[in-house]
């Protein structure tokens, strides 16, 4: 199993200044880039201050000079934001400037709130379909002239400009429900998932639906399978209420633009009171504590071997909730020196095993 950390820019206060942001992504990245994680995921919002992100192939072409090995991702695209031509194209140019490093992972969209913004009269589920639509014409783009007649958008044959540096940059969807784990799977891409903040027996629900997908494509070379879950490590196990805390304010602030029920001034979303969420079982802190990858190294280690038997090759450390960049750059830092290495002698082990048996 792999590492991957997915950050984002974010800003709580109007008293954070975005220079302090910027510097403090760097570092993350920095860390990330020499610790030996495979890929850095950022993802792609507007309009909030949570989540600073417009376009995130800027921050990745930004990051990229600024790091040597590590992928760089989206973390994810919103389909329905975007004309075919100009993804394509600016996707095959962020796959040269990063020195095609560039992993390309797409969603249908996450806030209704959002939505509502930049895609006025589109109910968040009808991403969709922008998504099934928007996907298979941009990788006939990254091969040559293409005309497209489809539901979103029409176009006469043309060219994206420029082509990839990668013959295709990896493809990821995100996903949660069958259909789409099947759907992703009929044209190649590997799948990105989470299991939000439900128990660890949601991580065997969604390895099952990868599986089922994987069974009935096999005319389809297997894919990756990706898992994020917000992630925080600590020294001392009583460490854990400041991730906690973060996480369920964090979760109000989320509830607010997915149900659009909520304040937003000035680009800062308020958290909703804790009577309107829904799932009120996944705001109690011990269970919060328990689900998420909150704990001591030992204690993520183990939560980890659920995903290693789950099957997933990528385990994605979920850093921006919010929490204290103190905490963020404590966490990587645990990660890296106490976490990865047990992952690594495992794989070291089973590569040693492998070769006595041929």
């Amino acid at each position: 199993m792999k590492f991957a950390v997915a950050i984002s820019m974010e800003r709580s206060s109007p008293n954070v200044s975005m220079k302090t942001v910027i510097a403090n992504v760097l570092e993350l990245a920095r860390t990330a880039d020499e610790g030996g994680f495979e890929t850095l995921w950022t993802s792609e919002h507007h309009t909030l201050e949570c989540t600073i992100a417009p376009n995130p192939f800027q921050t990745l072409v930004w990051l990229g000079q600024h790091t040597r090995r590590i992928r760089l991702g989206t973390g994810t695209l919103a389909a329905a934001y975007w004309n075919p031509i100009r993804l394509a194209a600016e996707a095959a140019l962020c796959d040269h400037l990063t020195d095609g490093r560039l992993e390309f992972g797409i969603a249908r969209g996450s806030y209704q709130y959002e939505f509502d913004r930049m895609n006025p009269g589109v109910h968040q589920r009808e991403g969709v379909g922008y998504m099934k639509e928007l996907l298979p014409a941009v990788q006939k783009l990254w091969q040559g002239d293409y005309a497209h007649e489809g539901h979103y958008w029409n176009f006469p044959s043309t060219a994206a400009v420029p082509k990839p540096l990668q013959k295709s940059p990896p493809i990821w969807v995100a996903a949660r429900d069958p259909g789409t784990f099947d759907w992703a799977l009929s044209i190649g891409a590997n799948i990105m998932s989470t299991p939000l903040s439900l128990p660890a027996a949601e991580i065997r629900v969604l390895s099952e639906k990868f599986e089922k997908a994987v069974a009935d494509h096999p005319e389809v070379p297997r894919p990756r399978f990706m898992m994020q879950r917000r992630t925080c490590v600590y020294a001392k196990p009583d460490d854990w209420e400041v991730p906690v805390r973060h996480s369920m304010d964090f979760g109000r602030t989320f509830e607010n633009l997915m149900q659009n029920i909520g304040t937003v001034r000035d680009g800062f979303p308020e958290a909703v009171p804790f009577e309107s969420v829904k799932g009120k079982e996944n705001y109690d802190p011990e269970s919060i504590r328990r689900n998420l990858m909150f704990g001591t190294p030992d204690e993520v280690i183990e939560k980890l071997l659920d995903y290693e038997a789950a099957g997933v090759d990528q385990y994605c450390l979920g850093l921006s909730f919010n929490l204290p960049f103190e905490q963020q750059r404590q966490t990587l830092r645990l990660f890296i020196d106490e976490v990865m290495p047990f992952f690594a002698e495992r794989e070291r082990q089973r590569d040693r095993q492998r070769a006595l048996s041929l």
